[in-house]
């Protein structure tokens, strides 16, 4: 169905640096003429409390993890309906906007837009076209401000912009469309993402097993007096974390002060701990950060680990540093009495007894999650000699080889089916390739229902991420 697909037969110049050349027969009308602005108010703030994915549009805010501060009361809050669209006017430009299919309020500072009856556009379509790639960069170019994280779209902005339409039964069309080609692609993800999740298990296992019980199964054991622990080798013995490592804590330099931010030391956040090695960070300090604020260099190697943030809702990220770095407040560095225990080890231990360190999170009075100092620091961990910590890093090398091989390609490849959506969506949105023809021998809806809806049972959906690729807003 895909393989296909071909370009329309005429073109015409639409002279927008995003859209190219488009169908002969679509249309570019400007917002004004396509929205009207609604600013409606909730009397008591008792309706469904909605936010804005980047990754899935306009969601109930119960289904999303979102760690801005909750209201006291929502009344004033404004209201929105099926087939509004809505728009965080600070991350348009970040992905924070689309058409809702839900009744339900918004935070005040967001925009609401309807279609005007005599629009000629379908809400389905325009969702797509305002949460596409190309349009992304119109939106980027309208907001404005000094910051990144503080570009504003505003009304005005909004409604001069531009947009192109095909005829109301090709915005059907095309909606139907991606609809069924979506559902092929999620339903190979999912399958993709399950496979993952079920080898992560699998590695969780034979880590787990090595670093509380080690290599030997006839060693002798004794009780360890830890309930989640149980036996452990009769030569090892329990430490707290405290009297093992000593901690390096962290800051954010003003963000207000340029000469700050741009340099080369890695300052490292929640969102860099996705690896189990840090050799760099999405963001950068410079020397003058370090001179004039009160961070601190980390010198490798040392255990990072989170101490705040939503990630800790669902993993216990860790992992070794490399090369010199800082950290900002939602981490510690643990620097090991290495005569005790090897960092590299240590990152195996805390990988392997994840499920125990989880039970330490707490939800803060701001609704995100913490890790109490005393909490992590008074946790016993089982500790081989140093000789035997080298063994079980050697062994759990080769074991788990193979699976880190087959877990990074199928992460590869649903970043690439990802990659292929995004382009497929683009493409056809603004019309370079004409999906007329497919859309007319697509099963019926009911058809594809059924088969999303047997899926959803046979797969695992993972929580919402609200790191750089999903702005939860």
């Amino acid at each position: 169905m895909i393989d296909g697909l071909k370009p329309y037969p005429e073109y015409k110049d639409s002279d927008l640096p995003w859209l190219g050349k488009i169908p002969t027969h679509w249309e570019l009308k400007r917002g004004k003429s396509i929205f009207q602005r609604i600013d409606k108010r909730s009397a008591n703030g008792k309706e469904e409390l909605l936010t804005v994915s980047s990754a899935r549009g306009v969601v109930p805010r119960r289904t999303a993890q979102v760690t801005m501060f909750k209201a006291e009361s929502y009344a004033g809050y404004k209201l929105c309906w099926p087939g509004d669209l809505v728009i965080n006017s600070l991350w348009a430009w970040a992905g924070g906007l689309g058409v809702s299919q839900h009744h339900g309020i918004i935070s005040s500072a967001y925009g609401v837009y309807r279609l005007r009856p005599d629009a000629a556009a379908t809400p389905a379509f325009i969702n797509e076209v305002v949460r596409s790639s190309p349009f992304n960069w119109e939106l980027h170019i309208r907001s404005k401000g000094i910051w990144t994280s503080r570009l504003q779209l505003t009304d005005e902005s909004f409604l001069d912009t531009p947009f192109h339409l095909p005829p109301p039964d090709e915005q059907a069309a095309i909606v139907r469309f991606f609809d069924h080609a979506n559902g092929r692609i999620e339903r190979t993800i999912r399958a993709k993402k399950k496979l993952v999740a079920l080898l992560n298990e699998q590695k969780q296992a034979i880590i787990h097993r090595a670093v509380t019980r080690g290599l030997d199964p006839t060693v002798p054991l004794i009780p360890s007096g830890i309930p989640w622990l149980g036996d452990i080798p009769k030569h090892w013995k329990t430490r707290k974390i405290k009297s093992l490592v000593s901690t390096v804590g962290g800051m954010t330099p003003n963000r207000g002060v340029e000469r700050f931010w741009g340099g080369q030391m890695p300052w490292v956040t929640p969102k860099d701990m996705k690896v189990r090695e840090i050799a760099d960070s999405q963001d950068h300090i410079t020397n003058a950060a370090l001179r004039e604020t009160s961070i601190s260099i980390v010198r490798p190697p040392a255990v990072l680990i989170v101490v705040r943030g939503m990630i800790l809702a669902r993993t216990f990220p860790t992992a070794l540093t490399l090369v010199p770095v800082t950290v900002n407040q939602d981490m510690k560095a643990l620097i090991p009495q290495e005569a005790e225990l090897r960092p590299d080890y240590m990152v195996s231990l805390f990988t392997g007894i994840e499920r125990e360190l989880l039970q330490l999170v707490e939800i803060a009075g701001h609704g995100t999650c913490c890790l109490r100092t005393d909490s992590w620091e008074n946790f016993v961990l089982p500790l081989p000699p140093l000789l035997e910590q080298v063994a079980i890093g050697d062994r759990l090398g080769l074991e788990l080889g193979t699976l880190h091989r087959t877990i990074s390609h199928t992460e590869r490849e649903v970043a690439l089916l990802r990659e292929y959506r995004t382009r497929l969506t683009a493409d056809v949105v603004t019309g370079k390739l004409d999906v007329r023809e497919a859309a007319r021998d697509l099963p019926d809806t009911a058809e594809e229902a059924g088969a999303m809806e047997e899926i959803e049972e046979l797969t695992d959906v993972e929580p919402e991420d609200a790191e750089p690729e999903d702005v939860e807003t």
